[in-house]
């Protein structure tokens, strides 16, 4: 195969886990008498990591020292409820169990803080994906490459046998600067149109198209 490794994002493209994230921003909004937040504006802040959220979830009158302590309170709560209502996308573990038959290193990389990563990884996917990297002190977080590269190294793979799989505009920017090839997904957190946009050539709209996709990768 001209192509043996998978790197996917994990929300939005492996997992659901848009409810638990905006119950978590909203318990700390609550708590401190702020708005709260839809499930579209949460979307349109996911992708950059847990603090990316929270800032884009806050008032603007929130000041900059006051961010830290309402971030641990996010990740305090969000440590005890992350698996309340996540779940994989439909079809996913059956696209996952047909890659790891085919022969294909598996591997999720998430902005996503590596607490968060770690459990969800083991409870909903088992060994289908035995390694996990999410945002540590010592790898830049995506877009930038550190973090698949990391990946990369662990399963012994190189860039130019590997694709990455994500929904958002940081995945897409992810798998470019990271060298890989890019398969968009659109059941996550982005349109369709965005992938479009950024010129994506391959872009999967059910799970089980990734099955295809790599089949035409590899002919």
């Amino acid at each position: 195969m001209k192509y043996t490794t998978i790197i996917f994002d994990c929300d939005g493209t492996l997992l659901d886990t848009l409810t638990d994230l905006k119950n978590a921003v909203n318990h700390v909004l609550a708590a401190h008498d702020f708005p709260v937040r839809s499930n579209a504006e949460v979307k349109r802040a996911l992708g950059n990591g847990v603090e990316h959220l929270l800032r884009e979830s806050l008032p603007t009158s929130v000041t900059e020292n006051e961010i830290p302590p309402l971030l641990s309170e996010f990740k305090e709560y969000y440590g005890e409820h992350l698996q309340d209502f996540t779940s994989p996308y439909d079809g996913i573990l059956n696209v996952l169990d047909a890659l790891r038959a085919e022969g294909y290193k598996l591997a999720i990389v998430s902005n996503k803080i590596q607490e968060g990563v770690t459990p969800l990884a083991k409870n909903y996917f088992g060994d289908r994906l035995p390694v996990a990297i999410g945002e540590r002190p010592n790898l830049q977080r995506k877009p930038a490459p550190d973090m698949v590269l990391q990946a990369l190294r662990e399963l012994d793979s190189t860039q130019e046998e590997s694709v990455y799989i994500g929904d958002s505009e940081v995945d897409v920017a992810t798998a470019r600067n990271s060298k890989l090839e890019c398969i968009g997904v659109t059941w996550g957190f982005r349109e369709e149109s965005l992938h479009q946009e950024l010129g994506v050539k391959y872009i999967a709209r059910k799970p089980a198209d990734i099955l295809d996709i790599m089949k035409l990768l590899n002919q």
